[in-house]
């Protein structure tokens, strides 16, 4: 595995990354499609050290991740601007997380069923009373083409995080000039 080169810009706190983790909503997932790389950006979950995610039963991700399941996760966020009065010193303040390892499918009904809980608890908190269940997963079938839904997991072999932090006041403000 290639190591951070900015090696002050690496996080290593477990407990920061796992927050960002938790708390980001976004994260792109990078396949090999042969001799082609695919990226596509998914609502997941981080649960038991690993991310979860879901999608239709076919389709391009579900063909590349059953011939090719060795993936990156990707989960980033730009906070800003950070100001310098050289030009070409101007950066971006951030956190970004790379997730390495091979993606799996969840088989077990029990387990997709509580999976898919915890993905409509983070994207919708509190709004449904009853959870799902195994026989419903067992049932449950995409609107769009009618095959069962796919519940994934990546549980990473490694993760790398970097993150540039910088005040406020260092962040450029439309209008800051110097």
């Amino acid at each position: 595995m290639n190591k951070i080169r900015y090696v002050q810009r690496k996080c290593s706190d477990k407990e920061k990354i796992n927050d960002f983790l938790t708390s980001s909503r976004v994260g792109v997932l990078g396949m090999n499609d042969e001799n082609s790389p695919y990226a596509v950006p998914l609502n997941y979950v981080w649960y038991h050290d690993s991310i979860f995610f879901h999608g239709a039963g076919s389709g391009r991700k579900e063909l590349i991740l059953s011939k090719e399941p060795k993936v990156c996760f990707t989960v980033f966020e730009e906070f800003g601007t950070v100001l310098d009065p050289m030009p070409c010193h101007a950066d971006t303040s951030y956190m970004s997380v790379m997730l390495f390892g091979q993606i799996q499918r969840v088989m077990d009904f029990e387990e997709s069923a509580n999976i898919l809980d915890q993905l409509v608890e983070k994207y919708t908190p509190g709004y449904y009373k009853k959870g799902l269940s195994a026989k419903m997963m067992e049932k449950y079938l995409s609107d769009l083409d009618g095959n069962p839904t796919s519940v994934y997991r990546l549980k990473p072999t490694d993760i790398t995080a970097k993150e540039n932090v910088v005040e406020e006041d260092e962040l450029f403000k439309s209008g800051d000039r110097i």
